[in-house]
């Protein structure tokens, strides 16, 4: 017995060692890897990177003539495919426009009674599919839908400048979907000769949980339809999201005549005694066929910008003809009376969408709204709250310095009481990111801001700052095009006694003057990727402008108790492993190892124990 005391004593040590061995080499796996910061390391530095002066700061309207915005569809057959999500996974938003759009003094507009709106769609590709356009195919699909069409005119009542009216708009809404499923479908009207689509697939976003999300989301604002506006949407679809969030300034219809599509600075360079700015109305069309590829395939979430007002009639009465009529918004599905604002799940994500260009007071409908859309966010359900609108509260660009002050005090409030994560704005043409702020203090528990309008339309890119010497706007510019002014004199912190800072504001992160787009891969209920991508880099994976886990805090950032709705993650709509992002993989295969490492400890501790 003594004798096998004594070999156990002396056996021990070095089992041990062989034993925490692989236990050393688990916990490796464990340092950071790529470097890649999360905002828990913050607040940043402020930190600028110069404009690169070897690159234009703007580039040329692509041409109507150009293939990609020419009509791919004879009438009847649809043009202008187009998908949005509705307010939770179990439906979806199919748009297209039918016959021809006119342009002229008198014109004729069509009639939109004339032709069915129907989507025939299943979970199969129709066994016929290889079929022809316009072939009758009820038999292929187990669901068909229908909904309502629509026609808008653009007027000017003014000699000179031209009518537009559109083609039909079609909209309809699929419901009874399965969450995270494929679905293929061909809109139109089947009872017409060629009046259907080629068949075109998409896939559902995740019903609401906690552990399911989109693989990616894109996020692009100020588009336009210049080379850099198709460099933007090439390196996007490349990237392969599953939802696009564009953040207002869609086609900048009402400069395309103003410019000329080179950028003149003038009025109306085809008419330049108009008392009104010419919004040409084609371009709204071209731009739909450009996107048609991606959006027909990927629902496109849009909210309105200062360039979508287009007024037109005496004195501009009439506003937002072309941006009401295009798009389908789940605004009534979210409890909204307006297509200015609204709200959808994707997954344990709650977006929320705001209008900049309609009534953001306390006192009126859309404050109304967003309270009662926060209180009824289940945290425990939809864990990430992301909002988006075009106008950035927090923006130290010279371009649109402090210009939407006023909803940024009506409404911030709000949204910190309800820790909303992250908010994407556009308007300004270029890139920044925040550090977590409220009410111009750096805060752990506030939103992180980012500006995203840097997509490529005509009107370049912005390079000044406010902080740059001789660069700080007057209290009386960059007036907002709706709402009134409420610019603040700093009383505190770096800026006090002044209207700008003389530095990089420290609530900003990281800024760039370069085109580009995000992509936001959230990783967990704590953990999400964001990528800013920048179109003068080699596309890839590695090629990225900049990038941080921005992490939530809900056991220090408490809510405030409100009252929830319970959604359950219906079968078989909670999306399995296989489906998940790379981000998300990472950090699986991350809990994975974990576990390992967990048993390994385990052991070492039993074995240690057992030897000793």
């Amino acid at each position: 017995m003594a004798a096998a005391a004594n070999l156990h004593h002396h056996r021990h040590p070095h089992c041990l060692l062989l034993l925490l061995l692989p236990l050393s080499s688990c916990l490796l796996l464990f340092q950071p890897v790529g470097g890649i910061p999360t905002t828990l390391d913050g607040p940043f530095t402020p930190a600028t990177r110069a404009f690169d002066r070897s690159l234009r700061r703007g580039s040329e309207d692509v041409p109507l003539s150009d293939a990609r915005l020419a009509p791919r569809a004879r009438p009847p057959s649809p043009e202008q495919i187009s998908l949005a999500a509705s307010a939770n996974p179990t439906s979806l938003w199919v748009s297209w426009v039918t016959g021809r759009a006119q342009v002229g003094s008198h014109l004729t507009p069509l009639d939109p009674t004339s032709i069915r709106s129907e989507v025939l769609y299943g979970a199969r590709p129709s066994s016929s599919s290889a079929a022809g356009a316009g072939e009758k195919e009820e038999d292929g699909y187990p669901h068909v839908a229908r909904g309502s069409a629509e026609v808008y005119s653009q007027l000017y009542p003014y000699p000179g400048l031209l009518n537009y009216t559109s083609g039909v708009i079609h909209h309809v809404r699929l419901s009874g979907l399965a969450p995270s499923t494929r679905y293929y479908y061909r809109c139109g009207d089947s009872s017409l000769k060629a009046g259907l689509s080629e068949e075109r697939s998409f896939t559902t976003l995740p019903a609401p949980a906690p552990g399911a999300y989109p693989r990616r989301v894109a996020v692009v604002g100020d588009l336009g339809l210049t080379g850099n506006s198709t460099s933007t949407v090439d390196h996007l679809a490349r990237n392969d999201p599953s939802l696009v969030l564009m953040v207002g300034d869609m086609t900048y219809a009402n400069q395309y005549r103003t410019t000329g599509g080179r950028g003149v600075p003038c009025f109306s360079c085809s008419f330049p005694d108009a008392p009104i700015r010419e919004s040409y109305q084609p371009r709204w069309d071209g731009w739909a066929r450009f996107m048609e590829p991606l959006a027909s395939r990927i629902p496109m979430m849009v909210i309105e910008g200062n360039h979508e007002i287009e007024p037109q009639g005496h004195g501009g009465a009439v506003t937002f003809a072309s941006y009401s009529a295009r798009f389908a918004v789940p605004a009534e599905e979210s409890g909204s009376n307006s297509k200015f604002y609204y709200s959808f799940d994707a997954g344990g994500i709650h977006f929320i969408m705001l209008g900049a260009y309609v009534d953001y007071n306390r006192t009126g409908a859309q404050y109304s709204w967003l309270k009662k859309d926060l209180q009824r966010v289940d945290r425990a359900v939809t864990p990430w709250v992301v909002a988006s609108w075009h106008s950035p509260w927090y923006n130290s660009y010279s371009s649109h310095y402090q210009e939407f002050e006023c909803m940024r005090q009506e409404m911030e409030g709000l949204l910190y009481q309800h820790r909303v994560d992250i908010v994407f704005s556009g308007h300004v043409h270029a890139y920044e990111r925040m550090n977590r702020v409220f009410n111009y203090t750096l805060d752990p528990c506030g939103p992180v801001y980012i500006i995203i309008g840097d997509g490529g339309n005509i009107e370049k890119i912005d390079i000044d700052h406010a902080d740059d010497p001789g660069k700080c706007p007057s209290p009386g510019d960059n007036h907002p095009e709706f709402g009134g002014l409420c610019h603040l004199n700093f009383t505190s912190g770096p800026a006090k006694g002044k209207f700008c800072w003389e530095r990089q504001p420290e609530w900003s992160a990281f800024r760039e003057s370069s085109f580009g787009h995000g992509i936001l891969e959230v990783v967990n209920s704590t953990y999400a990727l964001w990528t800013w991508h920048r179109n003068q880099d080699t596309y890839g994976e590695d090629s990225v402008g900049d990038q941080i886990y921005i992490v939530r805090q809900p056991d220090k950032c408490l809510l405030q108790p409100t009252s929830v709705i319970s959604r359950d993650c219906p079968s078989p709509g909670c999306p399995s492993l296989s489906s998940s992002s790379g981000a998300q993989q990472a950090v699986q295969n991350g809990e994975l190892l974990w576990a390992t490492c967990m048993i390994l400890i385990s052991t070492v501790l039993k074995e240690h124990l057992y030897f000793y």
